[in-house]
């Protein structure tokens, strides 16, 4: 398996859906195009996956035909913690009782001060 294509299992039954760039684009109701730069923006993860490979983004990422609110700062948090794409996603896609829940799910209803604090405190 080459890490660099492929991601680990347990990455993949995290997420649970995956939406292609082209499903992607088309929920935000944009070209492939400019999801390609939201992610080379750093707003999206896209990872490669699946039997063909190819780049995929956690369907979570998306809410409403928008990007879910606060991922992107979250993101960016994150990277700055020197996490890599796989690490961010298995973050963001992991139980936490203490939240409760995923960070992911904290973000899609809107709670963002906890789901920051804890990235930014990886930081340190």
């Amino acid at each position: 398996m080459n890490d660099a294509q492929t991601p680990r299992p347990d990455v993949d039954a995290l997420v649970g859906e995956w939406l292609t760039l082209p499903d992607a684009a088309e929920l935000l109701d944009v070209e492939t195009s400019r999801v390609r730069r939201l992610i080379e923006e750093g707003r999206l993860v896209a990872i490669r996956r699946g039997d063909p490979v190819v780049r995929s983004v956690p369907a979570a990422m998306i809410l409403d035909g928008d990007i879910t609110p606060h991922l992107p700062g979250t993101l960016t948090v994150l990277r700055d913690a020197g996490f890599a794409d796989e690490e961010m996603l298995a973050w963001l896609f992991t139980e936490d009782p203490t939240l409760p829940g995923r960070p992911i799910d904290q973000l899609r209803s809107g709670q963002r001060g906890e789901v920051r604090r804890r990235a930014q405190a990886m930081a340190f």
